[in-house]
């Protein structure tokens, strides 16, 4: 399986980020199959940096979402309801964390900090399944560490 081969190649530290080979405009599809949200029913349309770290072992790993000026603080969503989580939606279901940190500056939010951490080897398998179809829709490139 080709998740499977990208998993025991994968370091212990790496990390998603927008591929500058690729427009960072987002496309756009009848099935776009990944999406982050923090407001349930609210698609974040800020393309986040996420570092990834994982044990050893391969026994549990985490992974670090970082969002700068995210849509889910701008005025014309207020309506939409309050962040509640981080939620990672896929045709496979959901995951989900409440550990999402927002910053502020001079009072008004700027960024946003989420972490989701996974327990077993099957949690891994399956937030990877997860990015790769979120990389695909957004551009993003995966970077090994060095």
């Amino acid at each position: 399986m080709k998740v499977l081969s990208l998993i025991a190649a994968l370091p212990v530290v790496a990390a998603f980020a927008p591929n500058s080979a690729i427009s960072n405009t987002r496309a756009v599809t009848q099935l776009e199959a990944a999406s982050i949200q923090f407001v349930k029913g609210l698609e974040e349309k800020v393309v986040p940096d996420i570092k990834l770290t994982r044990a050893k072992d391969g026994s549990s790993g985490i992974a670090t979402f970082g969002f700068n000026q995210p849509n889910c603080f701008d005025a014309s969503t207020a309506e939409m309801g309050e962040v509640t989580g981080m939620f990672l939606i896929d045709d496979e279901g959901e995951m989900s964390t409440t550990d999402v940190n927002a910053k502020f500056s001079n009072g008004k939010p700027q960024s946003i900090e989420a972490t989701y951490v996974m327990k077993s080897p099957a949690e891994w398998d399956r937030f990877m399944r997860f990015m790769e179809n979120y990389s695909e829709a957004n551009g993003l490139g995966f970077n090994g560490a060095k």
